[in-house]
């Protein structure tokens, strides 16, 4: 049990450590390099060994250039702990992540780019200050130069300033300027639904293995209204949920057969897998095998379907990208049908 394994004095044999780039910059951005496309990472480190470290690897994707260093900062890590059978469990400093703003944008980048991608919010102090206007800025820049904006969002700390925002003001802010939101049911129902995610919480199943269609449908329809042009909500081992705004000029000219994707609705499933080895990183895998869907041309089944693979070749992996394969393989993989976790009764209308 975690219990028993945090007990003051305690050794305990573990396996070795692996050491890699994490969160949604490197996660979503390295997976999207590793599935065929020229991507751009843009982060803040301290220059301290940690960030050394990460921009060693960044260079090796030849995706550096955006990154900028802050003196006298330490740069973000955390401690992923991978207890089997268990979800992970994460101890976080996010140093450097904190002073992140709209000058750490290059926006000669952002001006060649497709889809600027956004992730994490909650873990950067200036982007949940003040009423989220730093996330609402920086998010109105990129769409102003002509990208795709895509967002994605961690878990608040509920005893931190994060867990303690007005998230609701902050989405109403941000969602405007929003193209694409991918928010975990987890996430998204402490942030606009505290009630409910308090009494699915305490619950055996918890929020994943409790929520209901209806909380889905309420949950994606306010970010509609919030502004978001679609919004898709991860909902773990059971698959993800799509829903979409019945306009929806700002994905031309990326999205072919834009009509596909005016006011749909779906539930994708999740990939069966058979041997899990961490789930670390399998929500930023999963956003980059949408967007590269979606770069692609597919259309919103296509596009879902290519979600729920590429999050679960994740799982086959301790490290954050280790999993993740070429696009052509991950085609054949789509296309052999992989096998699919059957949907819970109480989804079965959506």
């Amino acid at each position: 049990s975690v219990d028993g394994i945090f007990a003051p004095g305690k050794l305990i044999n573990v396996g070795k450590a692996n050491i890699s780039t994490g969160c949604a910059v490197s996660n979503t951005g390295i997976a999207m390099a590793l599935l065929g496309f020229k991507v751009g990472l843009m982060g803040r480190t301290g220059r301290d060994l940690f960030g050394r470290a990460v921009l060693d690897i960044m260079k090796a994707y030849k995706a550096d250039e955006g990154m900028s260093q802050a003196d006298k900062e330490n740069t973000s890590y955390s401690i992923v702990i991978v207890l089997p059978g268990k979800d992970r469990l994460f101890l976080h400093c996010a140093g450097a992540n904190n002073t992140f703003g709209a000058e750490d944008i290059d926006s000669g980048i952002v001006g060649r780019a497709k889809i600027f991608h956004f992730g994490y919010p909650p873990l950067m102090q200036r982007m949940y200050s003040n009423a989220g206007r730093e996330l609402a800025n920086v998010l109105g820049r990129a769409r102003e130069q002509g990208a795709i904006t895509s967002l994605d969002m961690s878990f608040p700390d509920p005893n931190s300033a994060s867990g303690r925002a007005d998230w609701q003001e902050i989405l109403s802010a941000s969602l405007p300027h929003t193209s694409i939101f991918l928010p975990s049911i987890e996430e998204l129902m402490y942030m606009l639904r505290r009630e409910r995610f308090d009494e699915l919480a305490a619950t055996d199943g918890g929020v994943t293995g409790g929520f209901t269609a209806a909380d889905l449908r309420g949950l994606a329809e306010e970010c509609l209204n919030m502004g978001a042009g679609i919004t898709v909500i991860k909902c773990g081992h059971i698959g993800a949920y799509l829903r979409s705004n019945k306009t929806l000029p700002r994905l031309q000219p990326v999205a072919a057969g834009i009509e596909d994707w005016e006011g749909a609705e779906l539930f994708e499933a999740a990939c069966r897998v058979e041997n899990i080895r961490s789930a670390t990183g399998a929500g930023d895998n999963a956003i980059a095998g949408f967007l590269t869907a979606l770069i692609r041309g597919m259309g919103p089944e296509q596009c879902m379907k290519a979600l729920t693979a590429v999050g679960a070749q994740n799982l086959s992996s301790v490290s954050a990208v280790g999993g993740v394969k070429p696009w052509n393989e991950t085609l054949r993989q789509l296309e052999g049908n992989p096998s699919r976790i059957p949907i819970p009764q109480r989804l079965s209308e959506l």
